[in-house]
């Protein structure tokens, strides 16, 4: 049985920020994905007002597991930090010759997910992570500046977002403060400190100190466009530059169990995410820069939305996607799966222009 005899699809972690913003926009499309995630009371509440079917599941229970997911034909997992939950989902969907999409922005879920490509070739199903914010537009931008100078040997790319974190959104970020940062040279990845580099960039709003930050295109990007040197950048005043690269001298501590713990309860509590005023008001400006060795130069601008309406809208488009058509199997980046142009399809979000 192929995948495409499936009719059910699933979004597993529906009731944390992200996943319940996608539900709720699948009802409002009259969509019926199945609600999925390990606390059942929740679910409940959530599958009543949408009036959608819901289903506990737990993803340490690897039988359990297994016989949801292989009735699937795409999950769309959006239950982080995907450093803990990525794993177990991604062999389940091998196992049940499943679609797998997620929201992930973690550069070691992309590599492990690229790893499975030809896993996931033999069983017929596609394995997309990062169809939300992280990395729709940035991997859009990439791939447009390949097309516009396919001599690249490097790029650069970054977003100036003003957004409020989500909880799941800080868990994420305090991991990464243990681990540093992350760039590619010569194809490889490589790890570096925190604030490795700064420069000035115009990501579309004026001029401003920008710092590397180990944003999921470091890998994925790679793989959309062959470009083998990458680094990617956010917004950071001097005073932000210095505390986070005082951070490096701290990471050890930053990695211990009990130090995670008390960060992570701490963005709990803190972190809420926007409200809706501010998921339908706030922008977000990318921006990307490939130049090849004989100094030639794109460079690339786009203007989004809030990035947790980006990722609604994007990972609810990408799941639709496959449920209408027949995908060969493999590892796929989103523009690899959807077209460079997808991004530009997505509610308030404009056109990628390349000077």
């Amino acid at each position: 049985m192929t995948v495409n005899q499936k009719p059910v699809w699933m979004i597993y972690g529906a009731y944390g920020y992200s996943g319940r913003l996608i539900a709720e926009l699948a009802a409002e499309r009259g969509l019926r994905p199945v609600l999925a995630g390990r606390d059942g009371a929740r679910l409940a509440r959530l599958g009543e007002r949408l009036a959608l079917d819901t289903l506990t599941v737990d993803l340490a229970r690897s039988k359990q597991l297994l016989d949801a997911v292989s009735k699937c034909h795409t999950v769309l997992h959006c239950a982080g930090p995907f450093s803990a939950t990525a794993r177990p989902m991604l062999e389940a969907c091998v196992a049940g010759r499943t679609n797998y999409l997620d929201i992930t922005g973690e550069i070691s879920v992309f590599e492990a997910a690229h790893a499975l490509d030809s896993a996931a070739r033999d069983a017929g199903i596609v394995v997309c992570p990062g169809v939300g914010f992280d990395v729709i537009p940035t991997d859009c931008v990439a791939a447009q500046l390949k097309e516009a100078l396919p001599s690249a040997t490097h790029l650069s790319l970054g977003f100036d977002s003003r957004s409020i974190l989500s909880p799941g959104t800080a868990k994420t970020a305090v991991e990464g403060l243990a681990q540093g940062g992350c760039v590619r040279e010569d194809g490889k990845l490589r790890q570096v400190p925190l604030a490795y580099r700064t420069r000035r960039i115009d990501f579309g709003d004026g001029e401003k100190l920008a710092m590397t930050i180990p944003w999921g295109d470091v890998s994925t990007a790679f793989y959309s466009t062959g470009i083998p040197n990458i680094q990617a950048y956010i917004p950071a005043s001097p005073r932000l530059v210095k505390q986070t690269r005082r951070l490096n001298y701290l990471r050890g501590l930053l990695g211990l169990g009990f130090v995670q713990r008390i960060l992570k309860n701490k963005a709990k509590k803190s972190m809420t995410g926007p409200d809706n005023e501010a998921l339908q008001k706030s922008q977000t400006y990318v921006w990307g820069e490939a130049r090849d060795d004989a100094g030639n130069i794109k460079t690339a601008r786009l203007v989004t939305g809030n990035g947790y309406k980006v990722t609604a809208h994007g990972a609810l488009g990408i799941a639709q996607h496959l449920l209408g058509s027949d995908q060969p199997g493999g590892f796929y980046t989103p523009s690899k799966l959807v077209g460079s142009d997808f991004i530009s399809k997505l509610e308030g979000c404009g056109r990628i222009s390349i000077e």
